[in-house]
């Protein structure tokens, strides 16, 4: 079952969202509506747009703007996944070529940026500054926890807390974003707002944690991209980091070279030392914690539908294997 079919409320609204995503995407360049297009039609689940949907009405909103809003994250987030593709090098995200992969490097920047400019043309439209205000500031700590990935790049001294860093900006701010400018257009109490931006944190911290599990646990046609890509990148994630300070010497100093030189020579032991030294169970309890405290934020909201919906989302999240 696809997220949004947990709830039949929101399933005509998350189909608007997706008919006002295409109706968005023209452009007098055909290129940018071809890579647009083949990207934000490439099998994503929408967890962000949803997130938008369902905060909104558990907030009790009752008119349209939830629509384009919801539309708005996805793009910014089609936005960062292009940029993502090209820094990574990747060539394949949800099981099939990346944008970068069948066109180049330079069009799927391109791109990303007119999805990102689309996205604030349609925020002035909206008109509300504060909306204005969550997304533009999550979109400058998106960019700065990119840079900050980059910069720990092939680091193997990466600390945990270094990395919950990066965490915050890849991940979960798009996340906190989604769930607080849904809050803040049905003009939800402080403490509604405050309780749907912390679960908006929590869920997507805990989401990025179960992706730093998945590669090392879940097979390509699960994961729809490659096994072992962030090992292969020199990215010391949870896993990585945590085994590294519960192994024996020798295994932390295997997984420390294979960090520094990036590649997949050494996948296979390091994935072997990653489930030798209790890395998975140490990262999915993390991302148990931060489901647990993101349901734990919903309380300051009135029972209903949708709010058992996000209950619901945040306890499949930490349970997925794509």
């Amino acid at each position: 079952m696809q997220p949004h079919q947990l709830n039949p409320a929101i399933e005509p609204q998350f189909e608007a969202v997706n008919d006002y995503i295409i109706n968005h995407l023209g452009s007098n360049v055909p290129l940018v509506e071809k890579i647009g297009h083949y990207i934000v039609e490439s099998g994503g689940k929408r967890i962000r747009p949803l997130l938008v949907l369902l905060s909104a009405n558990a907030a009790g909103y009752k008119d349209q703007n939830h629509i384009p809003l919801a539309a708005i994250i996805e793009f910014i987030h089609t936005a960062t996944l292009l940029h993502d593709d090209v820094v990574d090098n990747s060539d394949m995200r949800r099981g099939k070529d990346t944008a970068n992969a069948k066109w180049g490097n330079a069009p799927s920047v391109l791109v990303g940026d007119f999805l990102y400019s689309r996205a604030f043309q349609i925020m002035v439209e909206i008109g509300s500054m504060e909306i204005m205000n969550v997304i533009s500031n999550a979109t400058n700590v998106i960019a700065e926890g990119e840079v900050l990935q980059l910069l720990n790049t092939k680091n193997p001294d990466t600390t945990e807390e270094a990395y919950m860093q990066v965490i915050l900006g890849k991940t979960a701010m798009l996340f906190e974003a989604a769930t607080e400018a849904g809050a803040i257009l049905a003009e939800a109490s402080t403490e509604e707002r405050k309780g749907l931006r912390l679960y908006g944190l929590h869920l997507g911290t805990a989401f990025q944690l179960i992706d730093d599990v998945m590669d090392y646990l879940s097979t390509a046609e699960e994961m729809g991209k490659n096994v072992g890509d962030d090992l292969a990148e020199g990215k010391a994630t949870l896993p990585l980091i945590h085994a590294m300070r519960a192994g024996t010497e020798e295994q932390r100093l295997l997984v420390r070279q294979a960090i520094r030189k990036g590649g997949l020579d050494d996948l296979q032991p390091i994935m072997d030392i990653v489930k030798e030294t209790g890395a998975i169970e140490y990262t999915q309890q993390k991302a148990q914690t931060q489901a647990d405290l993101a349901i734990d934020a919903l309380s300051a909201l009135p029972d209903s539908s949708f709010k058992e919906t996000l209950i619901h989302l945040a306890n499949i999240a930490v349970k997925r294997k794509s």
